[in-house]
């Protein structure tokens, strides 16, 4: 079992929070679609010929390419992966690309799973942020997926925004709850180094809202979810009962991926490595044969504290028999007598062989899992 990761780097505008690799470039679109079915077909041996169970278009804004693009690039995995068993294609959208028409399209393409970026349904928040869509085209594009025909969408919040308070999280959270989706992440803002809101906090000209805040806006999300039916399944994500999301489940339980496209990363197990972030950069050596990417070999300890750092993040936590398979005795005691004080204060609990956050736990969880690294 594996998945495969499309990134497309394309954006209309920039969000200025936002720090992922992304251009505004478009009319490269075509050499890059050409690029990235070239690396997908020359790397067809990274994933050791494990079923392809999840693909996953993120960005950017893959919502920028068109029907043919996205044929042509399904076209590739198909020929060089197989798609027979790709349970879970997703593709994440911006809500003012999803016209009607497009949604229309979308539903002729395997895609069975739409993930959303709408942020906050706050028009003046999403104006500062420099979002193309306001409010009611997200609820609408909402609408307009579930119209044509899917029956697994994702919206993405974010919370902590400039001018928060516990009112407007509140109506964000309800509004997104009466859209009845079948999953919501919500991510707490962070002011990224290099950012456009970065520069405005170093200006004083927004600031960042306070850890009591912060708190109690966690506290919040968990509560209305839950008492909505989602399952807090991830730290930052929710979804109805049996719902989530398959692909990023999949990085928290160390199943191989392939990444394609600048500043993608892959995993198979034993090594990570990362495609160039330019674009400019990976067309050219892509092209040439010779892609830019770097690779890190990682060692029992870093394996034992990432395994640590993503199995502790989901409802399932650690299983104490695999992490004593995976990495030997003396790192499953280690994690032993780490853990024993939060088994007893009630912050971690062991079930059914797992080693679970519980809800106080979660709110704690970064503490909790440094004390459970393994530092040299």
């Amino acid at each position: 079992m594996a998945g495969i990761y499309i990134h497309i780097p394309f954006c209309k505008t920039r969000c200025i929070y936002c720090d992922f690799y992304s251009t505004t470039r478009s009319e490269l679109k075509s050499q890059y679609i050409r690029a990235l079915c070239r690396e997908l077909t020359e790397r067809k041996e990274y994933l050791k010929g494990e079923a392809v169970e999840t693909i996953y278009f993120g960005g950017g804004t893959p919502s920028q390419l068109s029907e043919e693009d996205f044929k042509e690039v399904f076209k590739t995995i198909e020929q060089v992966y197989g798609t027979r068993k790709a349970t879970e294609v997703t593709l994440e959208a911006n809500p003012d690309d999803l016209t009607e028409e497009y949604t229309q399209m979308l539903r002729t393409l395997p895609f069975n799973r739409i993930s959303m970026g709408i942020q906050t349904f706050d028009d003046a928040t999403l104006r500062l942020l420099n979002r193309r869509h306001n409010a009611a085209q997200a609820i609408e594009a909402v609408q307009r997926c579930r119209q044509a025909g899917f029956q697994n969408i994702s919206i993405d919040l974010i919370y902590g925004l400039p001018g928060e308070n516990d009112q407007r999280w509140a109506q964000d959270l309800q509004q997104a709850v009466s859209l009845n989706v079948e999953h919501i992440s919500a991510y707490h803002l962070i002011y990224e180094e290099g950012t456009p809101l970065y520069k405005m906090l170093q200006q004083h000209s927004v600031s960042q809202v306070d850890e009591d805040s912060s708190l109690n806006f966690f506290s919040t999300l968990i509560d209305t979810l839950s008492a909505a039916g989602y399952e807090h399944y991830e730290i930052s994500n929710f979804c109805k009962p049996g719902m989530y999301s398959r692909h990023n489940t999949s990085y928290w339980q160390g199943i191989p991926y392939l990444g394609c496209g600048p500043s993608a990363h892959s995993f198979d197990g034993d090594s990570r490595e990362w495609n160039v972030a330019s674009l400019n950069q990976y067309l050219s050596s892509v092209e040439q044969g010779q892609r830019l990417h770097e690779t890190e070999q990682l060692d029992t300890r870093t394996r034992y504290n990432e395994y640590i750092i993503t199995g502790l993040r989901t409802m399932w936590g650690i299983s104490t028999e695999e992490l004593k398979s995976k990495f030997g005795d003396r790192l499953w005691e280690y994690c032993s007598e780490q853990a024993k004080p939060y088994l007893e204060n009630g912050k971690l609990k062991l079930h059914n062989d797992r080693l679970k956050l519980t809800k106080e736990g979660i709110f704690v969880s970064d503490g909790i899992m440094s004390d459970l690294l393994e530092i040299e």
